[in-house]
């Protein structure tokens, strides 16, 4: 079953309302600067007749639009403190055994007419399942550079590395949200996971972009890791050439954010079809995964 772009990409009730999804955090805060930095009244020459009424019109609707703007942006901030705070004990941090479990509980869901058998074979095995019982600080976005460093000491080593082809990253992180993409994505972007020579980190979620956007992008960029949408990526595996797993070693499942229903990424029936039957369920990165070629790892 493939899935199109409107499917997990665009879950509005992942988030508390339309306009958490209405842009990446990068094109919000640039277009705020952007109305703040503009010069104000006080900077134009005096006006007078009808320029004047003009004037005054114009700057009331700057004022409204540079309020309304200023409070979206304060209103995202609030969304994720709130996402992310006084959250229950997060199944992420789990020994393997447990995960694995727990993920085999979820694939259940999504291939609820799978006989034991069938399911069994999907199973994802523990030992393909990174163990980060270690890290027992906060799974928040704050705390994601920390936790790969000492939780994936190879994931970190990796992501300091120059890439060698394009559109061929060592990490995929799988969020439900658009936004949410961009949050993490600004993350991974950190020179104390990049260093020097890393590879860029990819956005890659349905809203904004087109796919052929997302493959002319990928394969003329070398990227280290790439956030998305389970439903852009899953297309971007199964069904183009541009993102390739040949140098995967480890796939991140945003697991410990919840929305304003306190529901995962796996909580969500769309979401959830699509993180095991296009990403984790696709030939190449399931047979990767059961012979440990790829660690998946639940932050």
């Amino acid at each position: 079953m493939t899935f199109g772009d409107g499917g997990g990409d665009d879950l509005d009730e992942y988030v508390l309302d339309d306009e958490y999804l209405a842009a990446s955090g990068e094109e919000l805060d640039g277009f705020v600067d952007e109305v703040e930095d503009s010069p104000s009244q006080e900077d134009q020459p005096a006006a007078t007749g009808s320029s004047s009424v003009t004037n005054d019109a114009q700057k009331a609707k700057k004022r409204k639009q540079r309020e309304k703007n200023k409070e979206r942006k304060a209103k995202r901030q609030k969304v994720t403190e709130f996402a992310e705070s006084e959250q229950p004990h997060s199944i992420a941090q789990r020994a393997p055994h447990e995960l694995a479990d727990y993920l085999s509980a979820m694939q259940a869901k999504t291939f609820n007419k799978s006989t034991a058998l069938e399911l069994e074979d999907t199973r994802i095995p523990d030992t393909s399942i990174s163990d980060t019982t270690s890290w027992t600080g906060p799974r928040t976005l704050d705390h994601l550079s920390d936790f790969i460093v000492k939780t994936l000491p190879n994931l970190h080593t990796r992501l300091s590395q120059k890439s060698k082809n394009p559109g061929s990253p060592t990490l995929l992180f799988i969020t439900g949200a658009a936004l949410r993409v961009a949050d993490v994505t600004r993350i991974l972007r950190d020179r104390r996971l990049r260093g020097e020579k890393g590879g860029e980190v990819a956005k890659l979620f349905a809203r904004h972009f087109k796919l052929a956007e997302h493959c002319s992008y990928l394969k003329r960029t070398k990227v280290g890791a790439a956030v998305g949408t389970p439903g852009r990526i899953g297309k971007l595996l199964l069904e183009t050439d541009a993102l390739t797993i040949s140098a995967l070693s480890h796939i991140m499942l945003d697991i410990s954010f919840r929305d304003a229903k306190k529901r995962n990424l796996l909580d969500i029936p769309e979401t959830r079809d699509e993180v095991f039957k296009t990403v984790l369920g696709g030939p190449q990165v399931s047979e990767a995964i059961k012979s440990g070629k790829i660690q998946v790892v639940l932050f």
